[in-house]
């Protein structure tokens, strides 16, 4: 044997003890998705108007303090839509004043604008709408995915529903408690921390008490926020009110890290760090308001209000008379990053273990079939020469297996039905060379040379039939969801797989077979 055989023959080798090494053990290397495992698969929508919302409120805010700052003192700011707001108190003369702070703050790229009889309105572009929307369902899919990763679910599937959608397809294999994920991935968990301004030390007020501090008109930089009151058991005693300063002192993006523990009576609690960023800020206001309290709001509500007793500046603790489960939920979605937007839930369906069972056996089943009706035909038709497609279609397999165990690729139903596909169209390649080798022998070329015309003729064809199949798997892994990923992906590997051993294989096992004699006169094709 020649040194060019045994190398592709040590190469073919090492190649399937590789796959074989990565697959071993089966039920430990290889995924099974929720449809084969059973869990809790969920459609969510995100709200990105919510984000718009945000984008512009911050953007009115920074306007407005800008503005100010300029030297236009009255300034007042209204949202009047999603992605409009007004700004009122400008005069005419001043209006050359904010185009300069507009392009400073806002940028041109972002905001339209125009003066509309006494006010300004701020119109935000619809390149930069697209943007917004597109970065807060990206910035859902990371922070659902840090969530669930924290929580403990292995092999979850988190894909986008179409093109520039706002939908997400969340597969969860292996759920016994599908209630508390969901309310994990839903919590948008906002946080923010904020100066109290009535009353003024802190603790909440009745709804008259506020009007009348109040008088019936609240300031522009003051909003008024609900929380729930508690006695000294941490027994509800009904809702409470505050006046909050809008001005955010931190925001949950400031936090380091954020982590269950106890409190000053051992109630759960939740500490957490700041970056250096944000215990600089937080230093200097907790240090101008020593006295005052400061609130704890998390999606826009109150949790707590104490009082400022010193400067704090990378420390702290939440604490809200939280139960232990809820404590280390709150941790984990403040660690993981807040939700840019709300998620409304559009469908929920569970699969039981003994469906996924029986998905499994019938698969097994029908693959199995597939396979032996292949070798049985492929032994009627070629005889001794269908062996060579025999082990071909073995080693394919394996090699299927063993890149589904490597990559950490789940295996789904429709992934089952792509792997049936490849054992059907695994022998094609054969076909086309056995083919094209007896019309060589029929023009009267040796077998050597039938063999060698037979695989570079058939080449051009094989490689044709089967990148044009690749190309259509690659796109439905690109725009697909789900299912449709999990077949392409044993699709994209099998067609792989049948080049390597249509090709590659098949004419080593030729060579290899007739490599020690010099005249060959027959082959059983």
């Amino acid at each position: 044997m020649n040194k060019s055989l045994l190398w592709r023959g040590v190469f073919i080798a090492a190649l399937v003890a590789l796959a074989i090494f990565k697959l071993y053990p089966p039920q430990e290397k290889i995924s099974l998705g929720l449809d084969l495992r059973g869990g809790t698969y969920l459609s969510l929508r995100v709200q990105t108007e919510d984000a718009l919302r945000s984008e512009t409120d911050k953007d009115m805010e920074r306007l407005r303090a800008d503005v100010t700052t300029a030297g236009i003192a009255g300034v007042e700011t209204r949202r009047s839509a999603d992605t409009a707001f007004e700004v009122r108190g400008v005069s005419v003369d001043k209006e050359s004043l904010v185009a300069g702070v507009v392009q400073k703050s806002l940028g041109d790229a972002a905001w339209n604008w125009k003066r509309d009889g006494d006010h300004l309105l701020f119109e935000m572009q619809a390149a930069n709408q697209a943007d917004i929307r597109k970065q807060a369902v990206e910035q859902a899919q990371i922070t659902i995915r840090n969530r669930i990763d924290e929580f403990g679910v292995g092999e979850t599937s988190i894909t986008r529903q179409g093109i520039n959608s706002d939908r997400l397809v969340v597969q969860l294999p292996g759920v016994d408690d599908p209630e508390r994920v969901k309310r994990l991935i839903k919590n948008t968990a906002f946080l923010e921390f904020r100066i109290v301004d009535f009353p003024t030390a802190g603790g909440g007020t009745s709804k008259e008490q506020l009007d009348a501090h109040y008088a019936g008109k609240v300031p522009d930089n003051v909003e008024i926020m609900t929380g729930e009151g508690r006695d000294r058991q941490g027994r509800s005693t009904g809702e409470i009110y505050y006046g909050i300063q809008k001005r955010q002192v931190i925001t949950g993006r400031d936090l380091k890290s954020a982590r269950p523990g106890l409190g000053q009576y051992n109630d759960p609690v939740v500490n957490f760090s700041l970056t250096a960023d944000g215990g600089k800020r937080f230093g200097e206001v907790t240090g101008a308001n020593v006295g005052r309290g400061l609130a704890i709001v998390l999606d826009g509500k109150v949790m707590s209000a104490p009082v400022l007793n010193s400067r704090i500046t990378d420390s702290g603790l939440i604490e809200g008379k939280f139960t232990q489960r809820e404590v280390e939920d709150l941790a984990n979605v403040l660690h993981s990053g807040a939700l840019p937007a709300g998620i409304t839930y559009l469908e929920e369906r569970s699969v039981g273990p003994s469906l996924g069972a029986d998905a499994i056996k019938q698969g097994l089943q029908a693959g199995l079939l597939g396979a032996l009706l292949v070798v049985l035909l492929m032994l009627l038709v070629y005889k001794g020469s269908g062996l060579n497609a025999i082990f071909g279609l073995a080693i394919n397999l394996t090699l299927i297996f063993g890149c589904l165990a490597y990559f950490h690729a789940t295996l789904t139903l429709p992934g089952i039905a792509g792997i049936v596909l490849t054992i059907g169209m695994a022998v094609d390649a054969n076909v086309l060379v056995f083919e094209r080798i007896k019309e060589e022998l029929r023009a009267g070329r040796t077998v050597k040379a039938a063999i060698d015309a037979g695989f570079d003729r058939a080449l051009p064809s094989i490689l044709d039939a089967n990148m044009t199949t690749m190309i259509a798997a690659l796109f439905l892994f690109q725009f697909g969801t789900g299912p449709v990923r999990g077949f392409a992906v044993t699709l994209t590997i099998g067609i792989i797989g049948t080049v390597f051993t249509g090709i590659f294989v098949s004419k080593w096992l030729f060579e290899v077979l007739f490599a020690r004699r010099e005249r060959v006169d027959t082959i059983s094709i």
